[in-house]
């Protein structure tokens, strides 16, 4: 963990109840080109702090790590987190994320592709319950299933890439020019509003 926050300690926070001083969620990123993502094979790999040797200079994100005991600590890093990622010209977020339904449904579906598992929908969500809370959070978009992506029995070791695009992040080149508390106040009439 400390490694993680000096090589990028803009890219890494936590939420804490101001009463006690529990952490109730963190959040820990790190820069990663599209080459890089692809040549990937398991979570470590994406996980691992160094640089981008060679790779041209990426606008995207992997999400590390995203642990909490409260959707409210959640909710407050993304709320702190939205306007420096517009600041600093951030586009996309990527994440790799278990399939924890996928081991009681392939007793089911033996010869089923994981795919059938991991692309399918219920109500026009994602049927499976890890999948659906990111899509709820923003990240709809499936890149990937892996398979030895990090060990997880109820994933049967596999894994999904998804991707979130940072909301109004198509006009960074105005946001690097906009005062940070601008940003802040913009994101509170947004939350007012949705």
């Amino acid at each position: 963990m400390a490694q993680r926050i000096a090589a990028h300690p803009q890219l890494c926070m936590g939420a804490f109840c101001p009463r006690t001083g529990e952490a109730l969620a963190s959040l820990f990123l790190k820069p990663i080109s599209a080459a890089q993502l692809q040549s990937v094979r398991t979570w470590a790999d994406c996980a691992e702090v160094g640089s981008q040797d060679g790779a041209q200079p990426s606008r995207d994100l992997f999400g590390i790590s995203l642990s909490s005991v409260s959707p409210q600590g959640v909710e407050a890093i993304f709320a702190f987190f939205w306007p420096r990622a517009l600041k600093a010209g951030w586009r996309q977020i990527y994440l790799g994320s278990p399939v924890p339904g996928l081991a009681r449904w392939r007793r089911s579906e033996i010869y089923a592709p994981v795919e059938s598992y991991v692309y399918a929908t219920r109500r026009g969500m994602p049927q499976d319950p890890q999948l659906r809370y990111y899509w709820q959070k923003g990240f709809k978009t499936i890149v990937a299933c892996k398979p030895d992506y990090f060990p997880h029995a109820a994933s049967l070791d596999y894994g999904v890439v998804v991707r979130g695009r940072i909301p109004l992040s198509s006009l960074a080149p105005l946001w690097r020019h906009v005062p940070l508390p601008w940003l802040r106040g913009m994101q509170r009439c947004m939350a007012r509003v949705l």
